[in-house]
């Protein structure tokens, strides 16, 4: 073998070292164990970002993007919104609960005027929304505070966490579908890691 496909094969691949496939949901216990730790380390925005994260059930880039009229209206936040997505041009309704309005709130009479309408106007870049990489490093540190590895989250674990347990307790895909934004039911089964042994779970389940 010549020596330059010798040391190419040496190579170790892209993926050494690192988790591949879907980064699993948080489960209820992490996100009360989140929202406790961020509160009391008085990390407004975050906390208000991380409840938002959760309730939205929006990818990363389009949470980034959030302005303050997607979720306030006269001067008080919204119970529910809807936005257009950036990467299939449709829009995605979502709820915002009490804990996610109270951290909103406090969170809006603490940040900076002059930021734009950017809901998390960016700290480093005056004019500019955090960027998804922030995002991603506030996540890291997220699941940090309580002991989790970084390595097995990421910020499409918070996307998932809300829908995962919806279809855990009722088995409605096609509400699941509708509140992640896919055009097909088959990217809700595929994103939600649905097996034949899930389906028939559900199906034992029920009786005639």
């Amino acid at each position: 073998m010549p020596i330059e496909h010798q040391q190419r094969d040496e190579r170790p691949a892209w993926n050494t070292g690192r988790l591949i496939g879907p980064k699993p949901p948080l489960k209820p216990r992490h996100i009360w164990a989140i929202r406790t730790r961020l509160q009391h380390d008085q990390r407004v925005r975050d906390l208000a970002m991380f409840n938002l994260a959760i309730d939205s059930k929006l990818r990363g880039c389009d949470l980034v993007r959030l302005r303050i009229s997607d979720v306030v209206l006269g001067g008080t936040v919204r119970l529910r919104t809807s936005i257009i997505q950036q990467k299939t041009g449709r829009p995605v309704p979502f709820e915002l609960t009490d804990p996610t309005r109270e951290a909103l709130t406090a969170w809006l009479r603490r940040r900076t005027s002059g930021d734009a309408d950017w809901l998390f106007p960016s700290r480093s870049h005056k004019g500019d929304h955090v960027t998804t990489r922030q995002y991603g490093r506030l996540l890291d540190d997220w699941v940090s505070l309580i002991g989790l590895d970084p390595a097995l989250y990421g910020t499409h674990s918070l996307r998932r966490t809300k829908v995962a347990l919806i279809y855990k307790r009722t088995g409605n895909l096609r509400a699941c579908q509708l509140l992640l934004g896919h055009s097909k039911l088959e990217s809700t089964v595929r994103y939600l890691g649905i097996e034949v042994d899930d389906a028939l779970l559900l199906s034992e389940q029920t009786d005639l």
